[in-house]
């Protein structure tokens, strides 16, 4: 458990009481996800036995933490049932409170590499079978995952990219709006925490010239290839206006995420150079503001 929040961060959601519940499967980033929300001014508490979350929340005043990040894993889930099931329909009708929950997941392989990188035990495996264990963490917590407000696929993620994507968040809930733009190959799948995808798939691939293949969409012979193509222009200019129509309209709306997708094959060339500069041209707009915050993730840029 958390004892106390960084004294240098002021609560979040001033004059408002929040609950954040971060849950998720084992490995996938739930204890990088609680620094970050510590960090922000939250308190936060790790492994709370679901029946106790209504009793955090109960306060005389406006004594106590107006953020609480609490963490729930396979664990508590495994020692009391169907408890955070109950415990979440009694906070939904709990007055005076907002109620998030963050759900973090990661594909399997990633959650395989990560456990043997480490050497920890899953905390589910039996026999020290990681894989049966990653999934059946994935079945028992299908449910949760449906009743979730935000799905963070950490699939990929370099440590930074994770503690960025997570302090974003956590600004996020406090009322900020976070435009995430984000690359991909689609033979790699696509990311399952998007609000919407686009496949740039149509433009010529920058892959079949030996010159460009070690490359990426970050460096400046394939930005220029893939930029000069009349296609790229018209898509890029369509694309801009529907983005300046629609950020404004979704951070007057309160709403806190919005994740972008495009993606081409191997997510190195096409979609990082179409991202990059996408990114490149609603900061120099303006649309990064105090409200706004414009994040970008190349997931697939190192291949897989």
């Amino acid at each position: 458990m958390s004892e106390q929040s960084p004294s240098t961060t002021e609560p979040p959601l001033q004059g408002k009481r929040s609950i954040i519940i971060i849950t998720g499967l084992s490995g996938a980033g739930k204890s990088n996800a609680m620094r970050a929300f510590e960090d922000a001014g939250y308190y936060c508490i790790d492994n709370l036995p679901p029946r106790m979350i209504p009793a955090v929340m109960e306060r005389d005043g406006q004594e106590g933490p107006d953020g609480v990040v609490v963490v729930m894993d396979t664990r508590g889930r495994r020692y009391f049932g169907e408890e955070l099931e109950r415990s979440l329909e009694a906070v939904e009708h709990a007055n005076g409170w907002e109620k998030k929950v963050l759900f973090i997941e990661s594909d399997d392989r990633t959650l395989v590499r990560r456990y043997q990188e480490s050497r920890r035990p899953h905390p589910a495996a039996r026999n020290g079978d990681v894989l049966e264990a990653i999934r059946a963490e994935r079945r028992d917590l299908s449910t949760l995952r449906e009743k979730a407000d935000v799905v963070v696929d950490t699939s990929g993620y370099s440590t930074l990219d994770a503690r960025m994507r997570f302090k974003k968040l956590a600004e996020t809930l406090t009322g900020r709006l976070t435009v995430s733009l984000i690359s991909f190959g689609f033979k790699h799948g696509a990311p399952m925490d998007v609000d919407m995808l686009l496949d740039v798939r149509f433009l010529p691939n920058p892959h079949y010239d030996p010159e460009l293949r070690p490359l990426t969409g970050q460096d400046v012979p394939v930005r220029d290839t893939v930029l000069a193509h009349a296609d790229t222009q018209e898509f890029l200019g369509r694309l801009r206006d529907f983005l300046a129509f629609l950020i404004p309209r979704y951070a007057e709306e309160g709403k806190t995420y919005f994740t972008l997708g495009i993606g081409c094959t191997g997510g190195r060339h096409r979609s990082v150079a179409i991202v990059e500069e996408l990114a490149r041209h609603l900061r120099e707009e303006g649309v990064e503001s105090n409200e706004i915050d414009i994040f970008v993730r190349h997931r697939d840029i190192e291949g897989r």
